[in-house]
């Protein structure tokens, strides 16, 4: 759960910080409003998927909103001061503005302020949940959820494959992170003679510069533990190499990340959440089912 307050929350410390009629860059306005809803320096270190801290996302939406709906003026960009009818409702609802308010409030004023994030939603379940996110972290969180989706039926799907299928999805999957760099390759070895290595990828068209590969199908509930490391490690010294990654369908037990981390041969751990994470973001083995574009106004159209 988000300690976070909600985006419409922020609504009324909004028009409370611009109450005096001065005119505030987006960036203060936001930051008073933080301040007057005691948003704790903890909550601020939350993030969206995208990255954007969660508490700028919500404050800047409130702007947004509010501005939509004639409640402040914006004369230049990323500027705010409050309208006559922003002082209007911050009277109206002085300590708080509900989505529901500030939509009736605009109604009346025949202004459209467009879908607030619950406008859509089916039950009231779904509308105290929605009520807490912004439009971004809705459609984030839409994409998180779908991805998740997928990666657990990537994992069962690889685990009902032969190991040569795994091995070779490791290996496509390591070309596209651009291990191969643009002239390399990768090459799986021989199943009866693999001596503990199970692909190798020649970063450079001499092969000078290798990273070698330990690809392991468990069962996703299982836990790959320090001998199996302490095996690769061992082949990886029979093969001169100083380098490898070790890549399973399951999770690795404290005492293999512990050897890992602390053996002086450099040696990667990929987990199955890891490796579906990454085969979603390289699209191996999934493929674009439908792309959106997320727009914004150009500020620059209208100087």
């Amino acid at each position: 759960m988000s300690d976070v307050p909600m985006w419409h929350e922020f609504m009324a410390p909004t028009l409370r910080v611009l109450s005096d009629g001065r005119l505030r860059s987006a960036r203060e306005t936001r930051d008073e409003a933080a301040r007057v809803l005691g948003v704790t320096e903890e909550a601020k270190l939350e993030v969206i998927p995208s990255g954007q801290l969660r508490w700028e996302n919500r404050a800047l939406w409130a702007l947004s909103y509010l501005a939509r709906a004639g409640a402040l003026d914006r004369p230049t960009r990323g500027q705010y001061r409050i309208t006559g009818e922003g002082q209007q409702l911050l009277a109206e609802h002085p300590t708080g503005i509900a989505q529901s308010a500030l939509k009736a409030w605009s109604d009346r004023r025949g202004v459209s302020v467009g879908s607030t994030p619950a406008a859509h939603a089916t039950s009231a379940e779904m509308t105290s949940v929605l009520a807490t996110l912004s439009p971004l972290e809705q459609v984030e969180d839409g994409i998180s959820s779908l991805h998740s989706a997928v990666a657990s039926e990537l994992l069962s799907r690889l685990h009902s494959q032969k190991p040569e299928f795994f091995e070779r999805a490791v290996l496509d999957l390591l070309m596209a992170m651009g291990y191969g760099g643009t002239q390399g390759r990768a090459t799986p070895t021989q199943l009866s003679r693999d001596g503990g290595i199970d692909g190798v990828i020649d970063q450079d068209a001499l092969g000078l510069s290798r990273v070698y590969v330990q690809a392991k199908l468990y069962d996703p509930g299982a836990a790959v533990g320090r001998p199996a490391i302490q095996g690769f490690v061992g082949a990886l010294h029979g093969q001169q190499a100083n380098q490898g990654v070790f890549i399973t369908t399951a999770r690795y037990s404290r005492e293999a990340i512990d050897y890992a981390a602390n053996v002086s041969t450099r040696v990667v751990l990929i987990d199955g959440e890891r490796l579906a994470s990454l085969m979603i973001k390289y699209r191996v083995g999934v493929q674009v089912r439908q792309r959106y574009e997320l727009v914004e106004l150009d500020e620059d159209f209208f100087e």
